[in-house]
């Protein structure tokens, strides 16, 4: 990534405007170690205290990077119950990143995420609708597949 993806504009400005990287050797101990590093590239999706809520294994393209970054960012604020945050990340994946790798995850999480916030179980439904339109053979689909028979 260091040859494609890091040193493309776009991508510089992006990681300068929205995370705190830290670059490290595969091999930097205790770090590699305590984050179970055992490939290259692993891109970790941190909180301030260190908890894991997002790891992207292998080389990720220029246009992939900001959207894997936003889904492990919407996926912190997930797990931290802050679904207004969460929505947020997820939606602006499929506004600026609407062909993206991440954008089926992120449609499942909106579904899941407004879910939470309403006790309406109609988002779930509307997320595998949208699902099955645009990624029919994505595993998300497969995942949201139950959320069919909502009424």
């Amino acid at each position: 990534m260091d040859a494609v993806t890091y040193p493309t504009e776009t991508v510089i400005e992006f990681l300068n405007e929205t995370v705190i990287s830290l670059k490290l050797p595969f091999d930097q101990q205790p770090m590699a170690t305590d984050f179970n590093v055992q490939w290259t590239p692993a891109l970790l999706i941190l909180d301030q205290e260190g908890v894991e809520h997002q790891r992207t294994i292998g080389f990720c393209y220029p246009e992939e990077l900001a959207p894997s970054i936003l889904l492990g960012i919407g996926n912190m604020y997930f797990h931290k119950n802050d679904f207004k945050e969460a929505l947020n990340r997820y939606e602006k994946i499929l506004t600026e990143h609407p062909e993206s790798d991440a954008a089926p995850e992120a449609i499942f999480q909106i579904g899941v995420s407004r879910f939470k916030t309403t006790n309406d179980p109609i988002p779930l439904r509307e997320a595998y609708e949208q699902l099955q339109r645009d990624f029919s053979t994505s595993p998300w689909t497969k995942r949201a597949y139950p959320y069919r028979l909502i009424q």
